[in-house]
């Protein structure tokens, strides 16, 4: 539990981190660089990942790419408090219905309390959010689309990485391919553009790349040890970290709505604690 805490901690700082720059797809790009620097430096000390996992490990790629992207697309026009929420938020009872069903592991009543809990933790957050009318459309089905995204990374990754026989080396070589197509598709574009992008803003790049990389290193070790769907449920304690940054570093409001949320979600958290 306190290494899924700590990853959902990091998850939250550099989501932050896109949210606060005025070039959402650049941020995006300079994290997914840092993340790819990293792993670099650091899988030459790692075995590889068994050969069963390479296709989740492809597939992962890809689906990653879909994901970042959608992430800036989100935080365009939406708070962090808001578009985090729903992106994080909508994705456990997803994920655990999907572990469910298609591998066959299904939490018990205990844990599908928890799962719900912390759901409704974070919907309740969206729903402050359009009692403020600070909602817009587009943010809002990114947002959604975004959860989509992670429940099938989530599952794919779950299976790839127990297949691995080896959590570090599996999120090393997902977060180089990430890297390498992301920063190749955004290169086709405008691959100078991009350059100078690396060259400006690296500092940011390998402190975010840092965060992420750990932050999903993090679930993915715990998702060997522990039921998938629990694990995914547990990381949505992030918008906790999310609301707190979203009020004490960006200056959005924290209504009582929202505080009853992050209640909900802590009850969550300590339903699945207690299985």
């Amino acid at each position: 539990m306190a290494v899924v805490l700590l990853g959902a901690a990091l998850h939250a700082v550099w989501n932050a981190l896109v949210r606060v720059s005025a070039q959402k797809f650049q941020h995006a790009t300079l994290i997914v660089f840092g993340a790819g620097v990293w792993t670099a430096l650091l899988l030459p000390f790692a075995p590889l990942p068994a050969p069963a996992s390479w296709p989740y490990l492809a597939a992962s790629a890809v689906i990653h790419v879909a994901y970042f992207s959608l992430v800036a697309l989100a935080y365009r026009g939406a708070d962090l408090s808001l578009a985090y929420p729903l992106m994080r938020g909508s994705a456990p009872v997803l994920s655990a219905l999907g572990a469910a069903l298609l591998l066959g592991e299904s939490p018990t009543a205990g844990g599908w309390m928890g799962v719900l809990l912390i759901a409704c933790g974070v919907i309740a957050l969206a729903g402050d959010a359009w009692r403020a009318r600070t909602i817009r459309a587009a943010p809002v089905l990114y947002a959604l689309s975004n959860a989509g995204v992670i429940v099938v990374y989530t599952l794919v990754d779950g299976h790839g990485v127990r297949l691995s026989g080896h959590a570090f080396s599996y999120t090393g070589w997902l977060f180089l391919l990430t890297a390498l197509l992301f920063l190749l598709l955004r290169g086709a574009r405008d691959a100078g553009a991009v350059r100078q992008q690396v060259l400006n803003g690296w500092r940011t790049g390998m402190l975010g790349g840092a965060c992420t990389l750990a932050s999903y290193g993090l679930a993915l070790w715990a998702m060997t040890r522990a039921p998938i769907a629990l694990v995914a449920a547990l990381r949505e304690t992030s918008v906790i970290f999310g609301v707190i940054i979203a009020a004490l570093w960006l200056k959005e409001p924290v209504t009582r709505l929202r505080a009853l949320s992050i209640a909900l979600v802590c009850a969550g958290a300590a339903a699945i604690r207690a299985l």
